[in-house]
């Protein structure tokens, strides 16, 4: 099978589909982190939509539609970022792939778009982290849990709490947001386990 695997430098969805003997393919605008730029496309990936893929799983930029950074909704509605990220979104989402699975975190796509067929948390695959995870599917199954365990979590002084390696995130200074699109071990070796 043929899988593109957009927006995604790390690799981590990739590899694991090349694993099964999959013809898969990361692409992104990046270069890869994940050690194999032979199984790299680096460049638009709207470009390589209609290039005869039997599925696509992506991971499109969720800068300008979580709701993590709703304080800056008003500035990104009117000098149009958001509007381009949405954008982007249904492009993937409109493509001639046949099986595809679109992850973002929660935000406004569920109001743009539709509500998401699920939301998966990293614990439930072995990975002690919470960070909900919306999947848009078409013609691919839900994930089923993997391993439930119990997730790392840290409680500040205002008595929120956060995961662990969301705390530790927030010292990356400019790679922050990078270190926090990678994809769970987990979750992308249950992708490919469920979804190949």
């Amino acid at each position: 099978m043929r899988v593109l695997i957009a927006c995604e430098e790390s690799q981590e969805v990739c590899k694991r589909f090349r694993e099964k003997g999959h013809e898969a393919y990361s692409c992104d605008i990046q270069e890869c982190s994940g050690g194999h730029p032979e199984w790299h496309i680096c460049g638009d990936v709207l470009e390589q939509l209609d290039k005869g893929w039997d599925m696509m799983i992506a991971f499109p930029p969720c800068t300008h539609l979580a709701v993590s950074g709703a304080r800056w909704f008003k500035e990104k509605q009117k000098d149009g970022r958001q509007q381009q990220g949405v954008d982007f979104f249904m492009s993937l989402v409109n493509c001639s792939i046949p099986r595809k699975a679109i992850e973002n975190p929660i935000g406004i796509m569920s109001k743009k778009y539709r509500k998401p067929d699920q939301i998966i948390q990293p614990y439930e695959f072995g990975d002690p982290s919470r960070k909900a995870t919306c999947l848009w599917l078409e013609w691919l199954p839900k994930l089923v849990p993997t391993k439930i365990v119990e997730p790392d979590l840290y409680t500040c002084s205002n008595g929120k709490t956060f995961s662990r390696d969301y705390m530790v995130s927030l010292s990356a200074g400019d790679d922050r947001g990078k270190l926090r699109s990678k994809t769970y071990p987990g979750i992308a070796q249950a992708m490919a386990d469920q979804w190949a």
